[in-house]
């Protein structure tokens, strides 16, 4: 049986298939097309699979983040209580740029004019206090018709207490609006705070249609082909869903295609033997950085496309930053040199191309120092060393440097852009980089990796073995997974650890029917709980993990105590805690690859060719250049050296080592050392 994956970047389409019968990995990488579907069948048919030929199939997708970047969806309406239609609007009154006065927060999803308010009115803790006005409800469903607006978010205060008025709103609009795809927040996030619930849903509304229609076309597609077997698509947890489950949570893959990068870092560092890792996923456009700890990866609850709309579905946590290949290096106006967050992209692409780009990118510097060779994707594209000296001699004139200095700068800044994004992820949680390994992928991070972990006092670094591919490995790593949650607002002293078990076994049952709908078997279901807790008085809160059975309180405080010393550096062991909300994830088990792996045997490879590169100093060294192909299990490399592959290229510096591990990833031994 083939499991297929596919994961479509901003620059290039990633194409993984492995072989369950004897074990081998196919890789391909196209470039993205207008239509991402096309693209996906592009690389299909470069890796040489017929769709009926796969088992399973999986596929994270950009198409919901682009969509809200570009706001390129369908007009949406908004039903909410009177008096709060400008909720999305006002916020929470903060700015991205506190001092900026001259720049404003994006617009929200919805505009004012398609804001509809209904009289209703519910307490704090779900009480009725004014009924529902269903001829209000009526009216705006008329309004809403008479637009052509087929997509509503219903958000009303006080929901998450008691969804009552909500799903009478939405019975009255469907009947109202047949056809229209209509999403509540007492469905969509049943948590207090109203400004995080109304944002969540109107993006659930507003994606939920568009990538409703994608999956749908592209499951078609699939099965037009001959594939037998569901869809799944990558959703921000770090889990995938069904075509169905997309049509009515589309909200959930705003961050689809970062999350597969993470999850395949995570996976890779610890068959390699490290529990403590952060990966660089650095791809033409953005480099994504995610972090893992004791071999969990991390996860968040507040994170958004833009600034000022929170989407609070669980996601996995990746920092993105405007440094990819494609980023182009400039001189602001203080004549200083930048790099990002502009990029070429993939049309028209780095000078070096050939395909009209004229500003100097990063692939045309690595390009210039030697670090890249003449051509990329085994010879399919030829790069032009002409085209990208022109490019980089625009902000080498201007600062009297030569091309190859002025390329050289141009690496430095992007190194230093990166260096900073990685010391947030780390050392603003209380990391030290010296106890991690960091994970170098995309078609950009190899070249990148070991001078970033010099910079950063990391000892090692991690290419895997098709580094430009691992976030489509990252599809066929992960399980189906549903996150549900409740809020119970209460002092840990004054509740019943009953009653929180009994609230507990509600939500889990729920996600026994989600995962059994999904055509999940009950032996491969797992029900992970949590506990959201915090100080009385604090507002953010903290996720702790249940094991089993909720019978005492004390374990749950104790660990509470810990992970806020941890977090935040002091614990206050004396001061009242209270349970902020429960959660449970529902985790369905998919088949997974087990990746080839074999016994190293320490030998020393024969380079394939020699060249030229420059690194820190003025003089090109020569460094031997090797095929990636060619490596076995055991090879040991010294630095200065190039390993070339079809989807990357890795740069292992002077005074470096490198050895292949059996799982055929090459390890960098920043310094040379053990």
């Amino acid at each position: 049986m083939l499991h297929l994956a596919v994961d479509i970047g901003g620059t290039f389409t990633d194409i993984c298939v492995f072989d369950e019968g004897d074990g081998t990995t196919r890789v391909g990488k196209v470039s993205s097309t207008r239509d991402p579907i096309d693209a996906v069948f592009e690389g299909i048919e470069a890796v040489g699979v017929s769709p009926a030929e796969v088992g399973l199939f999986s596929h994270g997708t950009t198409v919901a983040t682009n969509a809200l970047i570009t706001r390129r969806f369908a007009r949406a309406a908004m039903v909410t209580t009177e008096g709060f239609r400008d909720v999305i609007e006002i916020r929470r009154g903060t700015k991205q740029d506190l001092w900026d006065a001259y720049k404003d927060v994006a617009p929200p999803y919805i505009r004012r004019r398609d804001r509809f308010e209904v009289g209703e009115r519910l307490d704090y803790s779900g009480k009725v206090l004014r009924e529902l006005d269903e001829d209000g409800v009526r009216r705006a469903a008329y309004l809403i018709r008479r637009r052509g607006i087929e997509t509503v978010a219903v958000c009303l205060v006080n929901s998450h207490a008691n969804p009552a008025h909500e799903e009478r709103v939405k019975e009255i609009l469907e009947e109202e609006l047949p056809g229209a795809f209509v999403s509540t927040s007492s469905e969509v996030l049943p948590e207090i705070f109203e400004h995080e619930r109304f944002s969540t849903t109107v993006a659930n509304a507003v994606l939920s249609p568009l990538v409703g229609d994608y999956a749908r076309r592209l499951a078609g597609r699939m099965k037009e082909g001959g594939y037998e077997g569901d869809v799944l698509l990558l959703h921000s947890g770090g889990g995938v869903m069904t075509v169905d489950v997309v049509e009515r949570l589309g909200g959930r893959l705003a961050s689809s295609g970062l999350a597969a990068g993470a999850i395949a870092c995570g996976h890779l560092a610890k068959l390699a033997g490290y529990r403590n890792a952060v990966g660089l996923d650095m791809g033409g456009t953005s480099a994504d950085i995610s972090v893992m700890v004791d071999g969990e990866t991390r996860t968040t609850n507040d994170w958004s496309v833009e600034y000022g709309y929170p989407i609070r579905f669980p996601s996995v946590e990746v920092s993105t930053i405007g440094a990819g290949g494609g980023s182009i290096a400039w001189i602001d106006a203080a004549g200083s040199l930048r790099n990002g967050p502009q990029s070429a992209g993939s049309d028209p692409g780095p000078a070096c191309y050939g395909r009209g780009g004229e500003e100097p990118t990063n692939t045309d510097a690595n390009l210039l120092l030697g670090r890249l060779g003449d051509e990329l994707i085994g010879g399919a594209m030829r790069l032009d060393r002409g085209r990208a000296e022109a490019a980089v001699s625009k902000v080498g004139e201007p600062l009297g440097l030569g091309v190859t200095e002025a390329a050289r700068a141009v690496v430095e800044v992007a190194n230093a852009n990166l260096a900073d994004a990685i010391r947030l992820a780390l050392i603003q949680r209380g990391h030290d980089p010296r106890d991690f390994a960091l994970v170098a992928f995309g078609g950009a991070g190899p070249l990148h990796g070991a001078e970033l972990a010099r910079e950063l006092s990391i000892p090692t670094v991690l290419v895997p073995p098709n580094p430009g591919i691992t976030s489509a490995l990252g599809c066929l790593l992960v399980d189906i997974r549903h996150d549900f949650s409740q809020m119970y607002l209460v002092p840990a002293g004054e509740t019943d650890p009953q009653e929180i078990e009994r609230r507990f076994a509600a939500l889990e049952e729920g996600a026994r029917e989600r995962l059994g709908a999904e055509g999940i078997a009950e032996e491969d279901m797992r029900l992970l709980r949590t506990v959201d807790m915090r100080y009385v008085g604090q507002w953010r809160s903290l996720e702790i993990p249940v094991d089993g059975k909720v019978e005492s309180l004390e374990g749950l405080l104790g660990r509470f105590h810990e992970e806020h010393e941890r977090q935040h550096t002091y614990k206050r062991e004396g001061s009242p805690v209270e349970i902020y909300q429960l959660r449970v994830a529902a985790v369905g088990e998919t088949p997974k690859p087990d990746l080839p792996h074999q016994e190293p045997e320490d030998h020393e490879p024969e380079p394939d060719e020699h060249r030229e590169v420059f690194f820190g100093d003025d003089e090109a060294v020569g460094a031997a250049v090797y095929r990636r192909d060619g490596l076995r299990p055991g090879a040991r490399i010294s630095g200065p050296a190039i390993v070339d592959q079809l989807d990357s290229t890795v740069v292992v510096p002077p005074g470096d080592t490198a050895e292949v591990d059996g799982y055929f990833n090459v390890i960098i031994k920043v310094g040379g050392g053990e």
